[in-house]
């Protein structure tokens, strides 16, 4: 009798339970589906992207050899991903990739809102005055399709600027929130929010031209426009959508000419009826080195602020992400991961991951001992805040220049450029203020730091070897906080 495709399957799980533990195997095969199997290849179906590339990194060797054992020299796996569609008709499409040992092959585009949105890669925007005959909803929105409402936990934190959101995301540019300006710490759901925004504006309205951007690529857009004597092309593309999303908008600080352009971009957009959503890490009123005229502008509509997560509320997201990606956790785990990691939403996240590879490295099931051991290394990490002083005799030992020199009143480029780097890692590594960073380079002002600031964001875009000393400084810094 000839074995079908669950007999294979079947088999090559016998062998597999009795290579890694009982919980790792719940976790990561259980949820496993045999779908068909066609010319020797057998093919799975996986809950998620990351429970894929999960297995392709932890498991494929494992899976390679059952497959082997079970079907022949000849055997081959290939996985189906079911991707999150609720707008389809089933509500779910799948994606084919080959197991692979050596590497984990690209996120296809039909998947790709299930992989980190941290990784997405911005796709240059075409300009429909330089490329004749484009129509404006056929502009790249630049948007992630996993960032949904659907999977933003609504929470007393966010319940002003979700609902916000919501509003503008079904009336576009007709309801007072224009601008809607959202603001909060790190990792408490600004992206999310704003490119939820923009993906329910895409579906509601099709015809419509939606466009996320980041302020540093507005800026950059903007000195490449000046360069190639382009601006009035630059002004035009803009002024044309019709659901402008600008993420990190604090960064347009001490860029003059940049405001100014925006400024006119924005009183176009809001005369002409088009939304406008802004997020940054500050609000309007603590936003320093940016033109009056635009703050004021910024306070027209509304000003909504994301809050750190209740109890209740980092429980339910811990449970949306493990329903995400197809993991089970017992209860008591997700309790104590909720009760001890209460800073932002991305360490929630950072300490489920680190959780599951613990477990999967280890050979150990899920359990409340496995989880208090991890989260107090986890927690540790996290809570150490390396000092300004440390960041900057760091830089000085990169650049071999004495600490009380990035201190003086020199303007020696070589000294110039080391100050602005240690100003920039203590700004984005500890919770001092421009000020008070300022008084530990030799008393500067808050606008040198914001100079400094703008400085190296410029010239990491710009300058390879630039970029690759900031990256090695920050190495080290991660060293020291190890």
């Amino acid at each position: 009798m000839t074995a079908t495709y669950v007999d294979i399957w079947d088999a090559c799980l016998h062998q597999i339970r009795n290579e890694i533990s009982p919980q790792s195997f719940d976790t990561w095969f259980k949820p496993i589906k045999p779908v068909r199997l066609e010319n020797m290849v057998l093919t799975i179906e996986v809950p998620s992207q990351f429970f894929y590339e999960w297995l392709e990194e932890h498991y494929v060797d494992m899976l390679k050899r059952a497959i082997r054992q079970s079907l022949g020299p000849e055997g081959r796996l290939e996985y189906s991903i079911v991707v999150d569609n609720s707008h389809s008709a089933n509500g779910a499409s799948t994606v084919k990739m080959p197991a692979s040992s050596h590497h984990v092959p690209p996120t296809p585009p039909s998947a790709k809102h299930s992989a980190n949105p941290n990784l997405q890669k911005d796709k240059p925007i075409p300009n429909p005055f330089v490329i004749p005959g484009i129509r404006k909803f056929e502009i790249e929105s630049n948007l992630n399709a996993s960032f949904t409402f659907d999977n933003l936990i609504e929470g007393d934190c966010n319940r002003l600027a979700r609902a916000a959101g919501f509003a503008v995301a079904n009336k576009p540019g007709t309801t007072s929130y224009n601008p809607l300006f959202i603001y909060s710490g790190v990792g408490l759901g600004k992206t999310h929010l704003l490119q939820a925004i923009g993906n329910m504006i895409k579906q509601n309205y099709p015809q419509k031209a939606v466009l996320y951007v980041s302020s540093e690529r507005f800026i950059n857009q903007f000195v490449e426009a000046v360069r190639k004597g382009t601006v009035n092309d630059f002004m035009n593309f803009y002024q044309m959508i019709d659901a402008l999303l600008v993420d990190d908008i604090q960064f347009l600080s001490g860029k003059e000419k940049t405001q100014d352009n925006f400024f006119h971009v924005f009183n176009h957009l809001r005369q002409s009826g088009k939304q406008i959503v802004l997020a940054s890490d500050r609000s309007p009123n603590d936003m320093e080195g940016v033109e009056e005229r635009l703050l004021s502008r910024f306070k027209w509509g509304l000003n909504a602020n994301l809050d750190v997560p209740a109890y209740e509320t980092r429980k339910e997201i811990l449970r949306s992400k493990m329903y995400q990606n197809g993991i089970q956790l017992p209860e008591d785990v997700v309790e104590y991961i909720a009760h001890n990691v209460t800073t932002n939403i991305r360490e929630l996240e950072g300490a489920l991951i680190s959780l599951l590879a613990q477990s999967s490295l280890n050979r150990r099931e899920v359990d409340i001992d496995l989880t208090k051991s991890m989260l107090q290394r986890f927690t540790d990490q996290i809570s150490r805040e390396i000092t300004i002083d440390a960041i900057q005799k760091i830089v000085g030992e990169h650049f071999s220049i004495d600490v009380e020199l990035m201190k003086a009143k020199t303007r020696k480029r070589d000294i110039v450029q080391a100050r602005q780097i240690a100003m920039y890692f203590s700004k984005e590594l500890t919770r001092h203020s421009l000020k008070s960073i300022g008084l530990h380079f030799g008393g500067r002002d808050h606008s040198t730091v914001i100079h400094a600031l703008q400085t190296v964001n410029d010239l990491v875009a710009t300058d390879k070897f630039f970029k690759q000393n900031v990256a090695e400084i920050r190495k080290r810094i991660s060293m020291e906080l190890t």
